[in-house]
Parts: C-alpha cells; structure tokens; sequence
C-alpha cells in the first residue's frame, strides 16, 4: 500500500512541476484575429515542391536513428548547392570562432547588414544549404547578409546555439563585409523555421539589454521570420489539426502527439536544460513590448501556423508593430524553394517593400 502512495506522489509531484514550471499559460485569445491569406489557392507550381517534400520525407523514413539525422542533413545541404548565385558575391568569414558567410550584392552597393539564422530544427543546416534564400535577398535587397552557422544538436547543448547568435549580432556590430561598421546603415536580422525562433529571441533579448543599460548594443532596425517555432511546448493547436495537411512536418508531430503532454516538457526540458516555456526557447511566453517592426510570413497548411498567428497577435496587443502574412496550401519555408514558385516570388517581393519600409523609419529617425 505505501508503496502505491508513493507512486502517486511521484506521479503527482511529475505532473505539477510539469503544470506549474514547465508549460507556459494559456495563449488560446490570441488565436483570433485571422486574417486572410495573401493567395486564393495555391499555385499548380506547388504541387511540384508538394510531391518534392514528401518523397524526401519518405527517403527520410527509410533510415534510422543518427543516420537519419545524416540523411537529412546531406538532404538540406543538396538543396543550397542548386541555389542561383548571379549577382552576389560570397565571402568566408569567422564570426566569434564559428564559420560563417558574408551573401552581399556583386556591385557591392550596400544599403545595410542583415544576420541570416538558417532553419532545420536546430539540428541541421549551415549558410551553404539557405543561399536560395540568402542569395535572393541580397539581390533584392541590396543588404549584405551574414549568415551564421550556429553549433546544432545533438552535438551541443540548445544553449550553444543561443550564445552564438548572441556573439554574432555584438560581431555584427563591429564588422561590416568590406571590414568597416557601417553603423549609420540599417541592421536587421532574419531566420527560417528555427531561424525564425533565433531571430525572435534575439530582438527581445537585445531589448531586455538596453532596458538593463547596455551601452554596446543598438536594437534591431527590423526582423522578418519565415514559419517561425514560437512555442517550443508544441501548445499551438495547429500543432495537431495540420498534421495531415503539413508534407513536411506532419509525420514528426503525429509522433510527438501520440506521447504525454507531460512526458514531452520533461523530455525537452532535460534536453535543453532551459524549460520549454522559458522566452529563450518559446518567443511567444516572453514580453513582446518595444520591439522593433516584425514581419512573419507562414502556410496555413503547416503545423507551425498558429505559432505564428499567436507571436503576432500577442505581439499586436503588446503594442509591437508585427504582420503577419500567411498563404494558402504552401509548405514549410517554401520559400527555399526557389523563384519558379509563384508564391515564392510573391514572398521575396514583400519582404523586401517590408525592408525599404525599414529603411524609412531608419532614415526619418536619423533626420530627427
């Protein structure tokens, strides 16, 4: 009998910490508003990058453990390697001991410095594997994006990662592609999928700074996350009703589904060794006051869409001026995908009206 009573206290003592420390509050009033999409359906096109995802994804499913990890990797790498270079120019660098790379324009007329955090779960990718992004947005822009290639798991801890967006920015800083800082120039920073998540972090911890009365850091001039994780307690309920309609990640969050609530906040917790609703990990439970403009752009379709439509709208609330811009039918970050997608197009040309907006506010704030 004692021995059931104290099963229970386990039990129980299991699932407060989880309740209380672990899960973040309830965010269900900032599902609404919606707003409608940027497109009516989605383009024949995407039925192409559709069919791509999910023959990748069952290729995927054909290996196991660390060789998947392998696979994928090898996968996101491949994808760069098609990536369409005309027009820029790309310069190794190290950025606070870790590699990285300068995607500038090849007339080297340079209208400000992005830092790039590349997507893939935070397991995966490098500046190599985003170039379709990176390249795109150096052409379009005429920005000079640093693109860092942050330590991953499982060879290092989540915090790892955390720190080196940290450095980077202060290098940022300090270094401009031609070795000057340019300070008079905006800065901005932008990130895909777990990109995303790093980029969201980093403006509010940039804030948090200055508020603490940091002296060697300036806030962000703008941000612009693709399908960002905001929630890293997988909360958002478009975690479990997109699953079927997700190609990409869909598979993966049936699996996380199927398991406790509680059992997955402890798994991430010990992993991570940061809780999950903790704001460095899950933008979204932090104060989203003071930022600087924010634009988000996300699929209806995908799992991560609620994540987005939550950051925003809390965002909004918060008096932070964020938008939020999601499409019909797409896959995650379809943007990687190249410009023979419609869609794609479409989201690289307001991303960069979203940066000459930037520019705007940077050069009526210098005049004042």
């Amino acid at each position: 009998m004692i021995w059931i009573v104290g099963l229970l206290v386990v039990l129980l003592a299991f699932w407060a910490v989880s309740r209380l420390f672990l899960e973040g509050p309830d965010l269900s009033r900032f599902d609404q508003p919606t707003l409608a999409p940027m497109n009516d359906a989605p383009s024949a096109a995407n039925r192409q990058t559709v069919e791509r995802v999910e023959e990748m994804v069952a290729a995927a499913q054909r290996h196991k453990g660390f060789e998947q990890l392998t696979f994928m990797r090898e996968a996101m790498e491949a994808m760069g390697a098609d990536a369409d270079l005309s027009g820029v120019t790309i310069q190794p660098v190290t950025v606070a001991d870790r590699p990285a790379e300068w995607v500038t324009p090849a007339d080297g007329e340079i209208s400000g410095r992005l830092l790039y955090l590349h997507g893939g779960a935070f397991t995966m990718g490098s500046p190599r594997s985003h170039r379709v992004i990176t390249a795109e947005l150096a052409r379009r822009t005429g920005l000079a994006l640093l693109v860092l290639e942050y330590r991953l798991l499982p060879e290092n801890k989540r915090s790892d990662g955390i720190e080196d967006v940290r450095a980077a920015y202060r290098w940022m800083l300090q270094h401009g592609p031609g070795g000057a800082s340019q300070t008079d120039l905006p800065l901005l920073v932008a990130g895909d999928s777990a990109g995303g998540n790093l980029a969201l972090m980093l403006i509010a911890w940039v804030r948090d700074e200055l508020r603490a009365g940091s002296a060697e850091l300036r806030q962000l001039d703008g941000a612009i996350a693709l399908s960002p994780l905001t929630d890293a307690t997988f909360a958002s309920p478009s975690t479990r009703y997109n699953v079927d309609a997700d190609p990409m990640l869909g598979r993966m969050a049936k699996m996380i589904n199927r398991l406790p609530r509680s059992l997955l906040l402890w798994s991430a917790w010990l992993r991570a060794r940061i809780p999950p609703a903790d704001p460095q990990l899950s933008p979204v439970y932090g104060g989203l006051a003071d930022l600087p403009p924010v634009l988000i752009q996300a699929s209806e379709a995908e799992i991560l869409i609620d994540d987005a439509r939550r950051y925003a709208n809390k965002a909004r609330a918060a008096g932070s001026p964020v938008e939020l811009q999601t499409w019909h039918g797409m896959v995650h970050v379809w943007q990687a995908f190249g410009r023979d997608l419609p869609e794609s197009e479409q989201a690289f040309s307001l991303m960069a009206e979203f940066i000459e907006r930037v520019r705007e506010i940077r050069s009526q704030s210098d005049v004042a």
